[in-house]
């Protein structure tokens, strides 16, 4: 958060009208915007165009960032937000892994950007020789906070192992194991506090001590997704129009992002099921590999998809859009207000009916829920943000969705999301209207649901008066693309 006196002096070193400034925000102005954009990137906060996805910062901040500088060019039609995004898309695309000269899991140095924060990990302990024995691996999320702590046993070959994660609180205790038992009685223990499972590596016992856990490097699509989808629409905005393409620098650098998205999406190529979604694979070090990836995360690339369907008028993204647009369509369920509900995970897969050990569905998270009921609650306002944007993209490409599905979407926040709190805008949780109310964090998002707002024009009036009502001054990445879509939609009326 950044102070009104921080505010007032980036406005009047912009130059900006006392109306754009710290008394007060019009949130559809270019002007807000502008002085929301030089305040952030002034900041150092996290989400700049220069910092790693190593824990999340581009694919959820600076993305936000280069799609506000998409809809801002919409809005006004000045190429100095394509300037703009240009400036902050060549930084990001130098971040790349095969440009930083660092790699994954697998030890492969890719086009994209890879993570650590969302991923498992664990680590590998030694006997006295030097000689691996066993990995000790958890699934629970920041797994590099968490250190291992080898204890003796009851005898020279029996050891008591101690999976402890201070920063999340969680401790796990095996006693008395032996390299030979432990694998087997860890997985008869799951579900433990820290997610943990083992695997033996040779004979022997690990030597006694503590030992850092470290996750493993993984590319997760949704990054991927949210990072090159407004570089995509980059692409598709130049090839569209033939007074960008008279420009060279607009006309190759959409050459150049053209290839870089290209590169960056065929990451996933080996995650990618016909059904219409992404699955992680089984044994990838991520928490629930060996199942569907959540609606919001397949979508997220199912975005640039979309837009490179238009862009490029390709066989294969427009039958992946159209896929997925089948199959996040057949998970939005019609409510009693005409309004859409859909959960977080598809309801077709085994997340969100559970499964158990027997099953051998996941080798980092052997079992989840209690089949026939497993993970079933409901897409929260943000992440549905993905999904509307996604559903919005592929019905431009004319891939997915008619205007009752647009209508019904945007009834999906003016019917069950739309509310106030002591008179002020704000919002629930979840898209059904559950939850409660929405924290900060989840409220600040309801002008990420303006692709619909043609629909249901109330809409953009409830999530301009959240802005409003609350005073946003917090310079998250998020706040630039969401003052950006108040903007839009104010240039559309």
């Amino acid at each position: 958060m950044l102070t009104r006196r921080q505010f007032g002096l980036g406005a009047i070193a912009l130059g900006l009208p006392l109306s754009a400034r710290p008394a007060g925000y019009d949130y559809t102005t270019r002007e807000t915007f502008d002085l929301f954009d030089k305040v952030f990137h002034d900041s150092g906060l996290t989400g700049q165009p220069t910092h790693t996805n190593e824990l999340g910062a581009l694919g959820w901040g600076q993305s936000y960032v280069l799609w506000a500088f998409v809809r801002m060019y919409e809005a006004y039609k000045d190429t100095h937000y394509l300037d703009r995004l240009i400036h902050n898309a060549d930084l990001v695309l130098a971040g790349r892994d095969s440009v930083r000269g660092v790699t994954d899991y697998r030890g492969l140095s890719l086009p994209g950007w890879r993570n650590t924060s969302y991923t498992a990990g664990g680590v590998t302990l030694l006997d006295a020789a030097g000689t691996p024995v066993l990995e000790v691996r958890s699934a629970l999320t920041n797994v590099s906070d968490a250190v291992v702590t080898v204890k003796a046993g009851s005898s020279a070959e029996r050891f008591t192992i101690v999976v402890d994660n201070p920063k999340k609180k969680r401790v796990s205790t095996f006693t008395d194991l032996t390299v030979d038992d432990a694998a087997e009685r860890v997985l008869a223990a799951y579900p433990t506090p820290n997610m943990v499972t083992a695997k033996r590596l040779a004979a022997g016992a690990p030597a006694h001590g503590t030992f850092p856990m470290a996750a493993a490097p993984v590319h997760f699509s949704v990054h991927t997704g949210m990072i090159t989808y407004p570089m995509a629409a980059f692409v598709r905005l130049v090839r569209q129009s033939p007074r960008l393409q008279r420009i060279p620098k607009y006309r190759d650098k959409a050459r150049e992002y053209l290839q870089a998205v290209r590169e960056a999406a065929a990451i996933h190529d080996r995650e990618w099921h016909d059904g219409g979604y992404f699955i992680w694979p089984k044994h990838m070090p991520v928490p629930y590999d060996g199942t569907e990836q959540p609606h919001n995360q397949s979508l997220g690339l199912g975005q640039t998809y979309a837009e490179l369907a238009v862009a490029t008028g390709e066989r294969r993204y427009r039958e992946r859009t159209r896929a997925m647009a089948g199959a996040f369509g057949r998970d939005l369920r019609t409510n009693d207000k005409d309004a859409y509900v859909w959960p977080y995970w598809p309801s077709s897969g085994v997340m969100y009916r559970g499964y158990t050990k027997a099953d051998d569905v996941s080798e980092w998270t052997p079992s989840y829920g209690r089949p026939p009921v497993g993970a079933q609650q409901k897409e929260d306002l943000s992440h549905a943000g993905i999904d509307v944007e996604f559903a919005a993209a592929a019905r431009r490409a004319g891939l997915g969705f008619r205007g009752h599905d647009m209508a019904r979407l945007a009834r999906t926040y003016t019917r069950n999301l739309a509310t106030t709190d002591n008179g002020l805008a704000t919002t629930f949780l979840y898209v059904d209207g559950g939850g409660g109310l929405a924290p900060a964090g989840q409220y600040l998002q309801a002008p990420r649901f303006m692709p619909v707002a043609p629909w249901d024009p109330d809409l953009f009036t409830h999530a301009r008066k959240v802005y409003d009502d609350h005073a946003v001054e917090s310079q998250a990445g998020s706040t630039l693309l969401n003052v950006a879509y108040l903007n839009w939609f104010a240039r559309r009326s």
